[in-house]
């Protein structure tokens, strides 16, 4: 596909000794499972940062094992978005991104996802006094996960903040494909996926990519589906049109 927008597409992380032998080749070291991830995707969502930091040398070796347009994309820990949820979180949200800088600094972070619990219902002020505490450049996505945060009042503060919509589908929530940033950030969390619903995903991909760049993760499993489903998807929407 030829065009200036990024197209970032992988899974939500990579060391999953299950997806051997349909992703990674069945002599393939776990050592060697982000390197070799890396020449398939192009991109990788790291829940991990939601438990814990990762020490500065973990950072370095991400950066090392990938080529220089890989992209890390990672969800805030959760005392921004569970423990305190989203409230004076100022000093929590610098420490957080600062943290980062390993990744910055190589120029292969992308957004920061902020996923709250569901049972966290709108609040249109609170939203605001945190996004006025993101620091300015850093790409935030927000992931609501109660359907009271859908209303225009919340889309259009995302809006002004340059905060993208999560699109997180999932058998449970139904998220509007709504984009209000200068790129977009979809989930595809459904349990399953046909050969119709994923050239479905590549129509909204190419639409969102008109916009924007694109951030698209696929689940992860016990299985290898999310990751040969992202790569499907990566292959397909690469191809010369």
């Amino acid at each position: 596909m030829m065009s200036t927008k990024k197209l970032c597409i992988g899974t939500s992380g990579w060391a999953y000794t299950t997806w051997k032998p349909e992703f990674y080749p069945a002599k393939t070291p776990s050592t060697k499972f982000l390197s070799y991830y890396a020449t398939r995707l192009n991109g990788v969502e790291v829940n991990y940062t939601f438990r814990a930091r990762p020490a500065v040398r973990t950072l370095q070796n991400w950066c090392e094992a990938t080529p220089e347009t890989f992209t890390f994309v990672v969800k805030a820990h959760q005392r921004i978005t569970h423990i305190k949820r989203l409230k004076d979180v100022e000093t929590d949200v610098a420490g957080f991104c600062e943290s980062l800088r390993p990744l910055s600094e190589a120029g292969k972070l992308g957004p920061i996802l902020f996923q709250l619990p569901p049972h966290l219902k709108a609040d249109v002020d609170r939203l605001r006094r945190f996004l006025q505490c993101v620091p300015k450049g850093m790409r935030a996505a927000m992931e609501f996960r109660n359907e009271s945060w859908f209303a225009d009042g919340v889309l259009n503060l995302l809006r002004e903040y340059d905060a993208a919509l999560c699109v997180a589908e999932s058998d449970d929530l139904e998220v509007p494909d709504v984009n209000t940033a200068s790129f977009a950030y979809y989930r595809f969390r459904k349990s399953d996926y046909t050969e119709a619903a994923l050239h479905e995903i590549e129509n909204r991909l190419t639409q969102s990519m008109r916009q924007g760049d694109v951030y698209a993760f696929f689940k992860h499993e016990e299985t290898a589906e999310g990751a040969l489903n992202a790569r499907r998807v990566r292959y397909d929407l690469e191809q010369p049109r």
